[in-house]
């Protein structure tokens, strides 16, 4: 193992060469594993782009505790619920600064016309910012939970107070308003664009409210930040952030083992023994709510035959994977939901490994000879899966024992996202890590018809009766009336299979001893707002 690390090391002093930027830079460099799709959280669901953007440019109205789960202020220090649930208002922290950047120098401090443009601009088609940004799938995560037709209005009761309107009350619109896609963004600024007639540059030259402020971007290369000097919570300790854009993850761990980078993403199980090796590295771990699956384009024929895609589910050994793919860093679903949330209910009927079975269904579907199919890898290693290409290839073999033929596509991170939005997959591995612990954000944003059409549902299914269940659950605060209809919910899923649930991953991060003051949460993205190197 010495002389494996040896050779890492020596490949890497070798290679730097490239990255010599990094050698100047005074602050904290962050191995990141792929280019940001935008620099707004608004029109993203993508979580190596919420990583990077979220939590170091932006604040919230409100955020949740990770421990306790309950809601905590942020940009809004007081909320009032009336009318049944159907309005909320919130009292705004005052003297709060948005940045001071090369593009952009603020005349005022954040107030109550932020809130209305921030939000307004999801479900006010008057808005000019409506219409700007990602045409084929605005607003992915907002539009997927419906929260742009569940806000009636936003009044400004004055310079500090708005109050929300809502048509009807929801269980969850404050887990969603804490979640890291409902940033805070400055009007002033988007007037300013409005005159200089360049309402792109919102989402592509960032102005927030929080500990860092953007300052360049190079393809492929990196991201850099400044400190945010009259960051309203507190002091920022670095005065520089570089995300390293790495999207190969030997080369990752390559660059933290000579220290090119001080914090790395995403180490999957082989190298955690090798990083475990270095006295100068500490791994940190946390339990994640996240799913990894198999989604079918259930669009396509003939993964529109529920029985089919049974067949596929019990043609593949789940167990031989998380043996061979997680080495014992994740745990096997049985629920599309993890089981630490509340409304977890594992299924009896989950498929198990039985190919006789599938060959069985195969047949009965009139397809006894097999088909040709794609199975779409993600070319990132993510929390849910650490190796898609791995998990793919065994899963290959798997269904080729029952007589199907499965091709292995690949393509760049933001390729491969935009393909999908498109539907033009027969079946991907991909999954969803959480944004807060209430259990429809396992639901509304990957499996709603609402999210079909947005193009975040990767499955491509769009269920009535699911559906329903839902906005019943939505419908009322009453906790076991909730678990009763979202246990309802993950039966039809069993039930129909638009995907198989495979995995839950633990969540691994590797720092130099240098660094301190990064807490891995067990849901959202990173924040370094509190990151120093000593």
């Amino acid at each position: 193992m010495n002389k494996f690390i040896l050779f890492f090391s020596l490949f890497v002093l070798n290679g730097c060469n490239e990255n010599d930027f990094n050698k100047d830079i005074k602050g904290l460099v962050y191995c990141s594993e792929a280019n940001p799709v935008s620099f707004n959280p608004q029109v993203t669901t993508t979580g190596s782009t919420i990583d990077i953007i979220a939590n170091q440019l932006y604040d919230r109205l409100i955020n949740i505790d990770p421990n306790t789960g309950e809601f905590t202020p942020a940009l809004a220090t007081s909320w009032k619920i009336t009318d049944k649930g159907k309005k909320i208002t919130f009292r705004l922290r005052k003297d709060v600064q948005f940045h001071h950047t090369d593009y952009f120098t603020p005349t005022r401090n954040f107030n109550a016309d932020d809130v209305i443009f921030t939000f307004g601009r999801l479900f006010d088609v008057y808005n000019p910012f409506h219409f700007v940004g990602n045409a084929q799938s605005p607003y992915p995560y907002f539009r997927s939970i419906g929260l742009d037709q569940l806000i009636k209005s936003i009044h400004k009761d004055n310079e500090h107070q708005v109050t929300f309107e809502l048509f009807n009350a929801n269980s969850s619109f404050l887990a969603n308003i804490a979640t890291d896609f409902a940033a805070l963004l400055s009007a002033e600024y988007a007037a300013k664009l409005i005159e200089k007639e360049d309402l792109e540059a919102i989402d592509k030259l960032p102005v927030g409210t929080g500990p860092y402020f953007f300052k360049e971007y190079k393809r492929d290369i990196l991201v850099r930040y400044y400190k945010n000097p009259d960051y309203w919570h507190h002091q920022v300790n670095l005065d520089q952030l570089v995300f390293d854009i790495t999207p190969n993850a030997t080369t990752r761990i390559a660059k933290m083992m000579t220290h090119e980078c001080d914090v790395t993403a995403h180490p999957n199980a082989t190298q955690l023994s090798i990083l475990a090796q270095r006295s100068d590295i500490k791994v940190q771990q946390e339990t994640y709510l996240n799913i990894g699956y198999w989604a079918f384009n259930t669009q396509k024929p003939p993964f529109d035959n529920p029985n089919v895609r049974r067949a596929l589910a019990h043609a593949i050994d789940i167990d031989k994977i998380m043996d061979s793919v997680f080495l014992g860093t994740g745990k096997r679903a049985q629920s599309l939901l993890p089981p630490t949330s509340w409304a977890y209910q594992a299924q009896a009927n989950f498929p198990s490994y039985n190919p006789e079975l599938a060959k069985r269904l195969l047949d009965q579907a009139g397809l006894s000879d097999g088909f040709r199919m794609e199975i779409w890898a993600a070319p990132v290693a993510r929390i849910y899966n650490p190796n898609a290409r791995k998990m793919a290839e065994l899963m290959q073999s798997d269904l080729k024992k029952v007589g199907i033929t499965v091709k292995i596509v690949e393509y760049e991170w933001n390729t491969f996202l935009s393909k999908l939005e498109a539907h033009q997959h027969d079946s991907v591995l991909i999954g969803w890590a959480a944004d807060s612990p209430d259990p429809d954000n396992f639901f509304s944003p990957i499996l709603s018809c609402a999210a079909a059409m947005s193009g975040k549902n990767q499955a491509n299914w769009c269920n009535s009766e699911f559906d329903l269940l839902l906005t019943q659950a939505l419908d009322t605060t009453d906790i076991e009336k909730r678990k009763h209809f979202y246990f309802q919910a993950q039966q039809i899923l069993i039930q129909q299979l638009p995907l198989l649930p495979l995995s839950h991953g633990m969540r691994f991060q590797a720092t130099t001893d240098q660094v301190s003051g990064i807490e891995l949460k067990p849901f959202g993205g990173v924040s370094l707002a509190n990151a120093r190197v000593n």
